[in-house]
């Protein structure tokens, strides 16, 4: 069976958590008899038959952007030649182009659409797209969820709900890279005490301003790694607040932050705003066997992270419910080493990556049947 799968960016241009997400499909679909190919856009012009591990990649040339959404005129002619060697177009929303694309081709071919997010942030452009997005989301077979919380949450996902199907994002174990006894005493040395680990990108609804002001007063030990466009405000910030204890690590390989999530003693994921649909950060973290905290904003986070079963939830936007949460682990050793176990378990229970590319699998081969 083969599979294209469309979506605004991917590797090695981009990565994020659509991409990763991707990415897992086309490795690890192989054992399920599919064969995946991806078609993005890319300012670095057009270029087919690309590999990436085992799959090939495609890119049409991204001609401009406007309110987050890329344009492209050589993508009509791209996706219809690959799609008409496709058995299943797999598409990746938001991206309302991505809608035009798919009627001017007059796809007729079964087709998937992944749920990522609700489009939060460009609410008055919202207005103006809405009618052709439930057109295009009518016009699709199926359309899968990342959490039951999402889909719950979800006014749009609610008026399409009978051809909806939930699954969660999963990662593979493998990938967690096992970190050299070298590389732990590195960091032990640079960061000397059990410390709260936040992994992701600096982004408007990640709530890192709020983090950094629930430390006033108690001064935590935080490591943020990563990098954004709000990386200079956040560390002006954390000067206006003296904050002493906050280390701002950048992008670092993955076997650092394999290092990083094994030494940790919580994953801390403050995110306020539904534009964080998942958190794979608190997959990561489960997987790695760690408590978590997380505010509820009715995604995926709070299916991840069960309060009072693997970590802490707080209200979104509330410093001082979240620096309770983090005293809390910090002072009951005992509580964050169950929560931690907990966590693990509920890892290997659903957001493995087997799981996630069996259900897409079994969805892919009904649509055929």
């Amino acid at each position: 069976m083969n599979v294209l799968h469309f979506f605004k960016t991917y590797y090695p241009d981009s990565y994020g958590g659509v991409e990763n997400l991707i990415f897992q499909l086309a490795e690890n679909g192989l054992k399920q008899g599919v064969q995946s190919e991806v078609l993005s856009l890319s300012s670095n012009g057009c270029a087919r038959n690309q590999r990436v591990n085992n799959h090939l990649v495609h890119r049409s040339n991204l001609d401009f952007y406007l309110a987050s959404t890329g344009f492209s005129y050589s993508v009509f002619s791209d996706f219809r030649e690959l799609a008409d060697n496709a058995d299943i177009i797999h598409y990746h929303f938001p991206w309302p182009f991505m809608d035009v694309v798919h009627f001017v081709n007059r796809i007729k071919k079964p087709t998937v659409v992944t749920y990522h997010s609700d489009i939060v942030k460009q609410k008055y452009l919202y207005f103006f797209y809405k009618p052709l997005m439930y057109f295009f989301l009518k016009s699709v077979d199926r359309v899968i969820a990342t959490s039951s919380n999402y889909l719950n949450t979800s006014c749009v996902l609610k008026n399409i709900k009978k051809k909806v199907d939930v699954i969660p994002v999963g990662i593979d174990d493998h990938a967690a890279i096992p970190a050299s006894n070298l590389l732990k005493l590195k960091w032990q040395q640079t960061i000397t005490s059990p410390f709260f680990l936040f992994i992701g990108s600096f982004r408007y609804y990640k709530g890192l301003h709020i983090l950094l002001e629930s430390m006033k007063g108690v001064d935590l030990p935080v490591v943020l790694v990563g990098i954004g466009s709000l990386e200079k405000e956040l560390k002006i910030q954390a000067q206006q607040l003296n904050l002493k204890n906050i280390y701002f690590l950048g992008a670092l390989p993955d076997e650092d932050k394999c290092a990083l999530l094994e030494l940790c003693l919580s994953v801390v994921f403050p995110s306020h705003l539904r534009s964080e649909a998942f958190g794979i950060t608190l997959v990561e973290g489960a997987m790695y066997g760690k408590p978590l905290i997380s505010s509820e904003i009715g995604t995926g986070t709070t299916y991840i992270n069960v309060d009072h079963e693997t970590g802490l939830v707080v209200p979104p936007s509330n410093p001082t419910a979240l620096k309770a949460a983090m005293l809390t682990l910090w002072n009951n050793p005992v509580l964050a080493f169950q929560l931690g176990r907990n966590a693990r378990v509920r890892y290997e229970k659903l957001f493995t990556v087997d799981r996630m590319v069996k259900q897409y699998a079994h969805i892919y081969y009904s649509l055929l049947s």
